[in-house]
């Protein structure tokens, strides 16, 4: 079996970092979880500090300023030493139990994602713009790409540690989802996807992605196939 590191970016999610945890620890796939704090300004920190003490696989890694999902991922890196490596966000909409499905199907240089638009899992809550917005975004990824992505914009990932380590990542917002599976792209074709749950939050929830971030995934989806 894989070793599994779990990257947890989190910024001001004091209301769900509890449980968001909580759901991941009670599966033993994962040998290290690194909550990458991203300057939070609310009591985030010690919430991590306190849950840490009784689970010695949970290690909260401090960025005192706040630069994006893509940033502190990319600067994870040095603590990474499992074969696989997985993002889950530290919100409630992704539900850890399907990662067991995720990680059934790691296996030599395949990437993993966990799709919402495939399958028959429970899916609630999402905003009716958002979800056309990221099937066109998937199909002209696929598209472009000449490989089939039913959901680039999906949080969970599952990829081996030595790409994820092995390649500089240079965007620090959310567009990093579609520069990860470009990059990977040209590393690999083997790109697996597996249906998941999902269970939007609102924006006033907390919900961060923003319709700017979507023009920036349609930008980047041309750059990182064709430019970089």
């Amino acid at each position: 079996m894989f070793t599994l590191t779990v990257l947890v970016p989190a910024f001001n999610e004091e209301k769900t970092i509890s449980e968001s945890l909580d759901r991941l620890r009670k599966h033993d796939i994962f040998d290290k979880i690194l909550v990458l704090n991203d300057g939070s300004t609310d009591q985030t920190v010690e919430i991590v500090k306190k849950i840490a003490k009784d689970d010695n696989r949970l290690e909260l890694i401090n960025f005192k300023s706040n630069n994006g999902k893509g940033s502190v991922l990319q600067n994870s890196k040095p603590y990474i030493f499992s074969d696989y490596v997985v993002i889950h966000d530290a919100d409630l909409e992704y539900n850890p139990d399907d990662l067991l499905d995720l990680y059934e199907k790691a296996s030599g240089n395949n990437m993993i994602l966990g799709s919402r638009f495939i399958g028959e899992k429970i899916r609630t809550g999402a905003y009716t713009r958002t979800h056309i917005a990221n099937k066109t975004m998937s199909l002209f990824f696929s598209f472009v790409n000449q490989k089939k992505c039913t959901d680039i914009a999906t949080c969970y990932k599952m990829m081996p540690s030595s790409f994820f380590k092995n390649h500089d990542f240079k965007e620090n917002g959310f567009s990093i989802e579609v520069e990860m599976v470009a990059k990977f792209l040209k590393f690999s074709k083997n790109l697996v996807e597996v249906p998941i749950s999902y269970t939007g939050r609102t924006y006033e929830e907390g919900k961060k992605i923003k319709f700017s971030d979507g023009f920036l995934y349609l930008i980047n989806i041309l750059r990182y196939r064709f430019f970089d």
